[in-house]
Parts: C-alpha cells; structure tokens; sequence
C-alpha cells in the first residue's frame, strides 16, 4: 500500500488542461482565430461536426472550476495559454486576452492552487498558418516575440512554465498525417514544420530563463513503450524506428544529441531546412522535461510502408484491454518511459505532465461510477512510485484531465475528467475518480 506522503513532500501533484479544449468564447474580446477554429469548420474533420465554440466555457465558468480543484485537494493547476488570445493579427498585444489569463493566475492563488503554464498547445493563429505556420522559418521569430509577450505579463507570478506541448503530435498529425490542424499531409509538409518546432522549442526555452532566470522552465514530450510484435530481427528494428520517431525524435535535439537520423534515415531530409548554426540553436537546457504517456505501442516490419518499412500493431488486433481511444491499457509503460528518459544524462528532472484515460462514462442519478478510471489512475501512479524509488528523477504527476472537453478531432466522444460536462448546459459532476484523486491527495485512500 502507497501512500501520498510516501512520494515526499516536495513532490508535485496537479491536473492539466488545455485552452482550445475547455475555454470555448472562440471569438470573444478579440480573440483571433487559431487553426483549430478553421479546422473544425471543415466537413468531415471532426468527429459528428463537433466545435469548440463553447467547449466547457471555461472563459466564463472559470472561477467554479478553480473552485472545484481546491476542493479537490488538487495543489497544482496546469492549463495553456492561447496565442490567439494574446496576440492580434498586426502582432500587437490584445490587452482583452492579458486581463483574461491574469484572472485565470490571479484566482488560483488567491485559492492557494499554483499555475502551471503551457505556452503553445497547439493554436496557433491561422493568420500565421496561411504564411506557412510551422514549415515557415519565419516562426521562431514569431513565437520567441509571443513567449516573450508571456514572461512579460504573467512572469512575476507564474514559477513553472512549459514551452510546448507534445510536439511530434502537432507536427505528426497536423503536417504529416492530416488528421489534426491545419490538416497537411507529407513529408515535404512534416520534415519543415519538425525542424521549426524543435527551433522553437529551444528558443522559447532561452527566452524564457533570460527573462525570468528564477522560473522553471520546461517543455513535454508525448511518448509510448514500444516493443516489436516477437524477438525477429526485422520486427526490432521495426521498433527501433518507430521508437526514434515518436519517443526520441524532440528530446534529444533539445540535449544537444541531434535528430536520430541513423536509426531514421528519412531524416536526412532536414538538412535542406538546416542553416549554420542550428545544431546548437536546437538544444536548451531546460530544468525539467514534461513526460506525457498513455500506452505501450507494438511494432512490426512492414513492406506496406514505404521509406519506414514499420507500422504499428493495433490493440484492437491484440486482444487486450483498452480504452475508448483504441489505447492498450498498460501502466508498464509509464515506468519504462520514466526509465528511459531518466537514463539521459542531462535530463535532470522529470514530471509527468499528462496521464489518464477515456472510457465510457454514464452519469446515473447525479453520480458516474467511473471504475476503470480509478483502476488506470491507481495502477500508472503506482509505476511512477517504482521508478521514483528505483532512483529515476520523476517529481511530480499531473492527470489528465480535469473536465470532459473537446478532445481534438474525436470531438466531445471520449471522456478523459476527473468531471464530467454535461456540454448542452454546462453543468459538471465530478466522478468518483475524482473523489478518488481528492481522498489520495488528502492521505485517506492509498494506492493498492
């Protein structure tokens, strides 16, 4: 049996959130549109048609939610802040927007809850898009001008800051694949917008820890165990590959180890976006990295894939447990991420950023009796104890997430809170998993 106190006391407990996902108001007190708000527009795009336009209305019902983290014993409180609410198309500052987040840092601490700031989690103002977005160059400028916007504003309160969030996703699923904003496909869209975000990433870092030389400064990575589909030589190195591009592909520039183009040959391709100095322009040494996992992926060789030549084996097809996502239920993998990360040398502190899961929640005479959740939480947070005894610098631990919200292009279908929004009337209910959280947090319920 775990205990809270058996973590430590200077170990980090919160919940996280994103602005797209919960604030809704999309054009309210100036706001500019982002790629999301294009992006939803288009047919066919997001799951029944869904929008953020109200979201959980976060904009307006922010001092309940707030409210309901403290009561829920939750200390830490990590939301994002929008670009397009910051800055205005002429790249002047929108002061509606400023006054908009000091409200949002100012009332947690006026309820003692400490923000946790994410600078990008994926809007960027679709002005920008139609000059490029991430494959033009042109971008570290714009978003080192925003993060500076940001320590300017909200630095002397807020202490811990995250550059990005989950950079192989917005670059993977919105240059590559197409099936996030701004809905690009191909390597001639993936390989630029790569390269650019991993400036960013490091250049967002530097602009941060000049400016505010006191904050902690961080940045996260989304990431999965990967293992092959058996021990042949042709399905590991499937593995090997597919681990290099969603575990390995943002961290280790930002280390100063480059992008790993010997395991991922593809890569090379970069080298026509790269100029003299980037190497080093890529790395920062932030003061935390963000471990943000879910799953384990398992991976075979594939001559269906061209240039890759390796796929990955759903868990539809593995007979496993699942959640609503598809995602194999498997706290095994928050360890061995933890482990893996933990294992670079210049990594010096490790938090995880995001964990939690989306099953089918039914709200029953004012109550949802979310078992699995609590199941998921109890299990992944006991991995991260193994790895914080086994010595592995872990410090902190954030569920995602706090409400039921828009979850990108599956729509409002899969549920991830702690509570659940009734999205036709904005009324939330908070789980039993949250209950849950809230009796761990307070040392009544202990992990099994």
């Amino acid at each position: 049996m775990i205990s809270r106190s058996d973590f430590g006391e200077d170990f980090k407990w919160g919940v996280s959130t994103a602005a797209f996902q919960i604030e809704g108001a999309h054009s309210l007190d100036d706001k500019i549109p982002s790629i999301w708000d294009e992006f939803t527009h288009r047919k066919g795009k997001i799951h029944k048609g869904h929008h953020a336009r109200m979201a959980c209305d976060f904009y307006n019902l922010y001092p309940q939610d707030l409210d309901t983290v403290k009561s829920l014993s939750i200390p830490n409180f990590r939301f994002s802040l929008s670009w397009t609410r910051i800055i205005n198309q002429d790249h002047s500052v929108n002061e509606k927007g400023i006054a908009f987040y000091n409200r949002i840092i100012d009332g947690c601490l006026a309820r003692g809850l400490e923000p946790w700031v994410t600078i990008y989690h994926w809007d960027i103002p679709h002005f920008l898009e139609e000059k490029g977005g991430w494959t033009n160059r042109d971008i570290v400028s714009w978003f080192g001008e925003y993060v500076e916007v940001c320590a300017k504003y909200f630095g002397d309160r807020v202490k811990h800051w995250m550059v990005m969030n989950e950079p192989m996703v917005f670059t993977g699923a919105g240059y590559y694949l197409g099936i996030h904003a701004p809905g690009r496909r191909g390597l001639s869209s993936f390989i630029p917008a790569m390269h650019h975000a991993t400036l960013c990433q490091a250049e967002g870092g530097r602009r941060l820890k000049f400016l505010l030389p006191q904050a902690e400064v961080g940045t996260t990575f989304s990431c999965s165990l990967v293992e092959p589909i058996n021990d042949s030589p042709a399905h590991q190195r499937a593995a090997v590959k597919i681990d290099a591009l969603l575990n390995r592909l943002y961290i280790e520039p930002s280390l100063g180890m480059g992008y790993p183009v010997k395991d991922i040959s593809l890569l090379s391709r970069v080298e026509k976006y790269m100029k003299a100095g980037d190497e080093e322009r890529m790395a920062f040494d932030f003061d935390f990295i963000g471990v943000q996992n879910y799953t384990r992926e398992i991976a075979k060789r594939s001559w269906m894939v061209p240039i890759l030549f390796a796929t990955l084996v759903g868990a539809h097809k593995r007979n496993v447990e699942t959640t609503l996502m598809n995602w194999e239920v498997y706290p095994a993998s928050i360890y061995e991420m933890l482990k893996k990360y933990g294992a670079y040398e210049k990594v010096k502190k490790i938090y995880v950023t995001e964990n939690g899961a989306a099953f089918e929640d039914t709200l029953m005479n004012g109550r949802v009796e979310d078992k699995r959740r609590v199941k998921y939480l109890n299990d992944y947070i006991a991995q991260v104890y193994k790895a914080k005894q086994e010595g592995i610098p872990v410090e902190g631990y954030f569920v995602w997430t706090l409400q039921d919200n828009f979850e990108w292009a599956e729509g409002y279908r899969p549920r991830f809170g702690l509570i659940y929004t009734d999205f036709d009337t904005q009324e939330r209910v908070i789980k039993d998993s949250g209950y849950w959280y809230r009796d761990f947090l307070e040392g009544k319920e202990l992990l099994k």
